[in-house]
């Protein structure tokens, strides 16, 4: 599937992302060819990478590779756009940057270890 980015990729990150959608994201980078490939993206920076050179770096077989950067297009973790004859791939910096300010916008904060008792500062989980 082939879409046009829809924002600009080097955006303020992204920030309508919840625990499901963050959860969905970090599961399709679980994947150690995923994982790669996602970082090959990462490396090619704004003008991306065709199917076929992605295909050459990582000699992956076609079938295998196609699976696996459908799935990153799915999660939103990268954008498809045809050029031409060819389909390049490139990452969603803005989506990258919210996953990883979702991850830390709690950091250092502190824990209640005991249940939460009105009044004495510690919110629920």
């Amino acid at each position: 599937m082939c879409r046009a980015m829809s924002t600009n990729p080097h955006a303020g990150p992204e920030t309508d992302i919840d625990t499901d959608l963050a959860a969905k994201r970090l599961e399709a980078l679980g994947n150690p060819t995923r994982l790669t490939v996602y970082r090959l993206l990462v490396r090619a920076g704004d003008e991306g990478l065709a199917f076929g050179q992605m295909q050459a770096v990582l000699g992956a077989a076609g079938s295998t590779l196609s699976h696996h950067v459908a799935t990153l297009a799915r999660a939103g973790l990268i954008d498809q756009q045809r050029r031409g004859r060819e389909v390049v791939s490139t990452v969603r910096f803005d989506v990258m940057r919210g996953l990883l300010d979702f991850l830390t916008a709690e950091c250092c904060q502190g824990v209640c270890i005991q249940p939460a008792e009105p009044d004495d500062g510690c919110a629920a989980a």
